[in-house]
């Protein structure tokens, strides 16, 4: 049965770069959707589909989200497409939001794997002061809702630690993947460092 890869981590720990590579690595049967976003093309790292407020919640009302959900005042939603990728026995990863988990879950039941990216407060600090989005107030409220997010993890989610060197992430993300496709996925919480 093909999987949905449920990525999930606070910001900062590295999702954006992550799906980059993995995209890049052209994994076979497996697709890593765009999400379509209510911001502007080129702001932040994610490689999205930028959409007017106005269009997002046209696509909404017609059903053309799989998934779609709001934070941070945008709308964020994966497209209908990811369900005909599934339907041809492709594994898909998506970026999504932990907030909205269990309506994932009410939707993919047992086909939804959630995967955690996980960082150290130390490394997610650096991380957010490099990139220069946020001034330093907005930085610790980051660092606090990721410190929670880490205390608040799903029960039934895979943890795979982003400290190191990407292509080290990569690299156990996709033995990670190869290891759930070739045997039962037990819904018991794994790590991987």
């Amino acid at each position: 049965m093909a999987r949905l890869i449920y990525l999930m981590g606070a910001s900062g720990a590295g999702k954006d770069c992550l799906l980059s590579a993995l995209r890049a690595a052209m994994p076979v049967n497996m697709m890593v959707a765009h999400r379509y976003i209510t911001r502007e093309a080129h702001a932040g790292a994610e490689n999205h589909i930028a959409l007017s407020e106005q269009e997002f919640l046209l696509r909404a009302e017609q059903g053309l989200f799989a998934l779609c959900w709001q934070a941070h005042q945008h709308h964020y939603g994966v497209g209908i497409e990811i369900d005909i990728w599934l339907q041809r026995g492709l594994d898909v990863v998506v970026n999504g939001s932990r907030a909205y988990l269990p309506e994932a879950l009410r939707r993919y039941h047992d086909q939804l794997l959630p995967l955690c990216l996980t960082v150290s407060p130390a490394i997610l600090a650096q991380r957010l002061q490099q990139r220069g989005r946020e001034n330093s107030e907005q930085i610790e409220a980051r660092l606090q809702r990721a410190q929670h997010y880490q205390q608040q993890l799903p029960v039934n989610c895979l943890q795979l630690c982003n400290d190191g060197e990407l292509y080290h992430t990569l690299g156990q993300l996709q033995q990670l993947l190869a290891i759930g496709s070739s045997s039962e996925h037990t819904k018991e919480s794994q790590s991987w460092n």
